[in-house]
């Protein structure tokens, strides 16, 4: 059996919660989770995820390494997977994406690291003229594919190599993909894209844990510690709406003027198969030693096919920033 995608309500009132941990102060919730999220406890473990917090320091510091660049290109060999593994963003957040920047069909929008047209497809579904920038050969093949009745180009170039048309764009998009955009360039690269009043909207989708939630996440932490793989003591696990967003940074620039930042969240219910297909589609899990990962894929499904249904089920959050160019 493949992901069963679990909507949880579409979105909320916006909900002040001060006494959240983050540095940004309080942020606006979105979701059904949005008046649990502010009394949510953080707990101690947290299994590996995407990105191993030393991968996340070197993909998010600096010019972009040899390393980094190496991680980023074991996307493309999950191409295969990546489409169907991964899972889709909600409809709603697409909804405000619309609302919010005031983009209509016909416009021009710039993406940046569209991989297999996961977020290129929705955008393009609502009328827009997308040129999708996509670094990986196997992965803009998927999108070419994916896109083929719509008026969508897919560029195998990245956002950093990329010498496109300035001024021309009324969005720069980047789905879970502008932390592998090196920091020193991404944000001036997107502003000379943009029309004057353009908008630059980014977001990502990172593993959320609802109170109450499913506790495999934290039984498995054993396993990655058994491999050399775990978090560290202390490591954070989000609950809904409690994501970091990028408004500190963004501001800095100078480049940018805030709009909104905006939570979603919800859950997707796996099997053993189908969760492994998407730890498959993790740099974090590519790059893994075979043994490693063999031994770590053998204990899921050993510890689902004890559960009655053999299922699990992962929290998602994503948290879009949009901002206009000043």
């Amino acid at each position: 059996m493949g992901p069963d995608c679990i909507w949880q309500g579409v979105r909320s009132p916006v909900v002040e919660w001060p006494n959240a941990n983050t540095k940004h102060g309080p942020r606006r919730c979105v979701g059904q989770h949005a008046r649990s999220c502010a009394h949510s406890r953080m707990q101690r473990v947290q299994p590996r995820d995407e990105l191993h917090p030393r991968e996340k320091g070197r993909v998010k510091t600096g010019n972009m390494s040899g390393e980094r660049e190496a991680l980023a290109r074991t996307f493309d060999s999950a191409a295969d997977l990546y489409l169907g593994a991964r899972p889709d963003y909600p409809a709603q957040l697409f909804d405000r994406l619309m609302v919010t920047t005031g983009l209509q069909p016909g416009d021009r929008v710039l993406e940046v690291g569209a991989g297999p047209g996961k977020a290129t497809l929705p955008l393009a579904q609502r009328g827009l003229r997308v040129t999708a920038l996509e670094p990986g050969p196997a992965l803009a093949a998927r999108a070419r594919e994916a896109l083929a009745d719509y008026p969508a180009e897919v560029v195998e170039t990245s956002l950093e190599d990329w010498h496109g048309e300035p001024n021309a764009y009324h969005a720069v998009v980047a789905a879970t993909s502008w932390h592998w955009v090196d920091p020193e360039i991404r944000y001036a690269a997107a502003a000379r894209a943009l029309r004057p009043e353009g908008h630059l909207a980014v977001w990502s989708t990172e593993h959320v844990f609802p109170v109450g939630g499913d506790p495999f996440f934290a039984e498995l932490q054993e396993v990655y510690d058994a491999i050399g793989e775990g978090q560290p003591l202390g490591a954070p696990r989000p609950a809904p709406g409690e994501l970091a967003d990028l408004r500190e940074e963004i501001e800095a620039t100078g480049l940018f003027n805030m709009v909104t930042v905006e939570h979603f969240d919800w859950t997707v219910d796996y099997d053993a198969d189908s969760y492994i297909r998407l730890l498959r589609t993790f740099s974090s899990h590519i790059a893994m030693a075979p043994d490693d990962r063999q031994h770590l894929f053998g204990e899921i499904r050993r510890r689902l096919a004890r559960r009655p249904d053999g299922r699990l089920r992962r929290g998602w959050g994503a948290v879009l920033s949009v901002a206009r160019r000043a």
